[in-house]
């Protein structure tokens, strides 16, 4: 059987991983000295471990809600006889100045630093201390740590932990006195977002070897320090710098560029236009490019090749855009996203972006993903159409590109809204069978954490309908406290959004329908009945009977099968006191009394709980539904069934004066025997244990009439379902007690011959080894 799409098991390595982070006490670590995470003396772990873990934990602490991050866990690479770092890459406010501190005395050699703005000055002085070794360094989007907190120094005391409890955005004095000096090694910097108050010139001088440059964003105050690496620079990346014709022409200098990217958000303001005659330039000069990016730039003259011109094939030659004709060799990489050029026939490169199709859109979601959230938001935008409208054809890479992009910016609004949107598309029927189990867990994990950081509504009201795509609880289930906590969250009384109300109403009774009765009562200790009662009070102000009403009850109906904790939290609740207002309110609603009457099935099964049931005012509205015709049988068999567990207690216990037992007994009988037993039945049972214990016994000749006329109706209708059910749970020894106590009725027992027949040829049908089959009373069914 072939391979699903993302089906890949981890690797051993990560796996181990994983499992020693999530328990460091168990495995590497011990609690030291004011409960500080100690490693293990006996404990020496090579680079390629620690690197590992790391980045791993660093994931961890992004992505699993239910990961514990441990204060003190950076500390344990503190000392590089026993640990080695040399690839380490953190990102987000999590990343502390102490973080970067502990590690110091390691030799990195790559150290990626993403959105820490959490980082002060301070961390310069650690940054210091790797430049003999350092070979590749990210700074991308943390300012902050050009800055001083509390005015304190560059070289201020290390153990200090003042700054920990500054805002992140809190700035102080500028740091002047840092630069590279001494970083002899770096190759590759990533400066993007560098404070507009630093001069690029007087940080990046001493550097004189750098072969690759990441300037986004970043305000240039001249140009010609980028010509000290004309000969050795191979990387340049200047996406939303302001343009000149005095950078071009620097830039044409570097004459060794691989790669260059002069790309802007289409939105910025720029003076700079783009023409055919600086776009020939770029191509003659720069003869060893490979990858170029003019993303978002309107194209001042035109350069395409009128369409009745055009040449078949790819070569550059024969390219629709004039200036790359005079290209060598097509190129690695072309960016054209958001430019008019992406749609020309014939484009001289292996790997484009743009908008065109949905190999060009889902190019630029890989491309711009991790430092241009703004353009890989549109590009998901883009796929969201793709796969609602036409076919998304590269399924598994569609899923994986939108689902990073969901890690690498959970904070990212525009990002959550478009990537939760795209996979309701990416995860429905149509896609369905292609995809793995783990693929769709990892979905899960990253709808979840959208709903998890995000109260917006439309990120909300994306998260749930993508849920609604999963099988409902089997594939949520490794994920189940946590669902039904944050679907808890979404209808707590100040939302007041219907259509999400809705959804997550439709999913929280989807939850607790077919799961075992701890997982029900876990999450009735979560809230889940007073949630749903709080709801449906709500309704009833607004006198509306709607889906968030019926869900409610079927939710609680459901919820309180077989879990007396719930069914009495209901009662504490004043439920019962909302059950007759629903009932007067909403007199003809089918569903709703249904529901309701389902649920009150369930509170009765419950023997310390039918005392409070047993009301002249509960008795005389049970037995008043037992005249109803609503949705079938349901209202009033289920009716009776309250009733019968009642009358189960003996009259011993009927303290009323009206209504009177043997006039509601006798009512329960009439409406009995008005049912047609061949009914089908919308009610699902997971066990028979509360019917049959109504079976062998003599107090209420009505309750036990009721048990078996209900077996029998389940039985005969449901023969697959409820044959194998009932054998096992012991029915047929019960229903010949039944059959031998004197003290029942003559149509139980007629009703419970025929449940016993209809077993016996139930087995005889399903089994091989019977050789011959007999009645209790000693004649053969043949």
């Amino acid at each position: 059987m072939a391979a699903k799409a993302g089906d890949n098991p981890d690797s051993l390595m990560t796996l181990a991983t994983v499992f020693c982070l999530r328990n460091l006490k168990k495995t590497m670590c011990y609690q030291g000295f004011r409960n500080k995470l100690c490693l293990r003396s006996d404990i020496f772990l090579p680079s390629e471990i620690c690197d590992k873990l790391v980045n791993t934990y660093m994931e961890l602490v992004h992505t699993d809600s239910n990961f514990e991050p441990e204060e003190s866990f950076f500390q344990l690479f503190s000392d590089p006889r026993s640990t080695r770092l040399t690839r380490v890459q953190l990102r987000e406010d999590f990343v502390r100045d102490r973080d970067l501190e502990a590690i110091k005395k390691q030799d990195l050699i790559e150290l990626h630093l993403t959105y820490c703005n959490n980082l002060s000055s301070r961390s310069l002085k650690a940054l210091s201390c790797f430049r003999d070794t350092l070979v590749s360094l990210c700074l991308f989007g943390c300012s902050n740590i050009f800055y001083r907190k509390c005015g304190a120094p560059l070289a201020c005391n290390e153990d200090t932990d003042e700054d920990e409890e500054e805002s992140p955005s809190s700035r102080h004095a500028l740091e002047t006195d840092f630069n590279f000096q001494g970083f002899n090694r770096l190759r590759l910097l990533n400066l993007g977002g560098m404070p507009k108050e630093l001069d690029p010139e007087t940080l990046l001088k001493p550097l004189k070897s750098l072969t690759s440059l990441d300037l986004s964003n970043v305000q240039l105050l001249g140009t010609s320090f980028l010509t000290q690496w004309r000969d050795r620079l191979a990387s340049l990346v200047l996406y939303n710098v302001d343009l000149s014709e005095e950078l071009i022409s620097t830039v044409l200098e570097l004459v060794n560029l691989r790669h260059l990217d002069i790309s802007q958000e289409s939105r910025r303001i720029s003076k700079f236009k783009m023409t055919k005659k600086i776009l020939t330039a770029i191509v003659q000069r720069l003869v060893h490019l490979m990858s170029l990016d003019i993303s978002g730039h309107i194209m001042l003259d035109n350069c395409t090749v009128p369409h009745f011109e055009e040449a078949m094939g790819t070569e550059p030659c024969k390219s629709s855009i004039y200036p790359f004709q005079e290209l060598k060799r097509a190129l690695q990489f072309l960016g054209l996203y958001d430019t008019t050029l992406c749609n020309v026939t014939h484009i001289p490169a292996y790997k484009v972006t743009g908008s065109k199709n949905e190999d060009q859109v889902l190019n630029a979601i890989e491309a711009y993903t991790e430092f241009r959230p703004e353009l890989a938001h549109r590009a998901i935008n883009q796929l969201f159409d793709i796969a609602r409208i036409q076919h998304c054809s590269q399924l598994l890479r569609a899923l994986q590109l939108v689902i990073a992009a969901l890690k690498c910016h959970k904070y990212d609004k525009s990002i959550q809204v478009t990537g939760s949107a795209a996979l309701f598309y990416l995860t429905n029927t149509e896609y369905r069978s292609d995809q793995s189990v783990r693929l769709r867990r990892e979905v899960i994990q990253v709808v979840l954490n959208g709903m998890e950081h995000y109260q917006e509504v439309t990120v909300q009201r994306n998260c749930c309908l993508t849920l609604c795509n999963f099988s409902i609880p089997e594939e949520l289930e490794f994920q189940y406290s946590r669902v039904n906590q944050l679907l808890l969250k979404i209808l707590e009384p100040a939302r007041q959004d219907e259509s999400i109300q809705r959804i997550a109403v439709h999913l929280c009774n989807a939850l607790v329908c077919q799961v075992d009765n701890h997982h029900k009562e876990a999450v009735g200790k979560m809230g889940f009945v007073r949630t749903m009662l709080n709801l449906i009070q709500k309704k009833l102000q607004d006198r509306m009977c709607d889906q968030v009403m019926e869900f409610s009850w079927s939710a609680l109906w459901n919820i309180t099968d077989e879990t007396p904790d719930n069914c009495q939290m209901f009662l504490n609740c004043r439920g019962m006191s909302l059950f007759l207002e629903c009932l007067q309110e909403f007199p003809d609603k089918q569903e709703l009394h249904r529901n309701m009457l389902g649920l009150l099935g369930n509170v009765a099964e419950v023997k310390a709980l039918r005392p409070q049931l047993l009301t002249p005012q509960f008795i005389t509205v049970f037995s008043n539904l037992l005249d109803s015709k609503a949705d079938g049988i349901e209202v009033s068999y289920n009716a009776c069934g309250v009733l019968s567990h009642i009358m189960f207690d003996g009259p011993e216990v009927w303290k009323m004066e009206e209504p009177r037992r043997d006039m509601v007994m006798e009512k329960m009988w009439e409406a009995i025997q008005s049912w047609d037993v061949s009914s089908r039945r919308n009610i699902n049972y997971r066990s028979f244990e509360p019917i049959l214990r109504l079976l062998p016994q003599s107090i209420s000749p009505v309750s036990q009439h009721w048990a078996t006329w209900a077996l029998y109706n389940l039985v005969s209708v449901y023969p697959s379902k409820y044959c194998p059910l009932l054998i096992k749970e012991g029915g047929m020894t019960l229903l010949e007690k039944v059959l031998e106590l004197e003290s029942s009725h003559p149509d139980t027992k007629d009703m419970a011959r025929l449940n016993h027949i209809f077993l016996y040829f139930f087995s005889y049908k399903h089994s091989r080894c019977f050789n011959a089959i007999t009645l209790i009373d000693g004649n053969s069914i043949f």
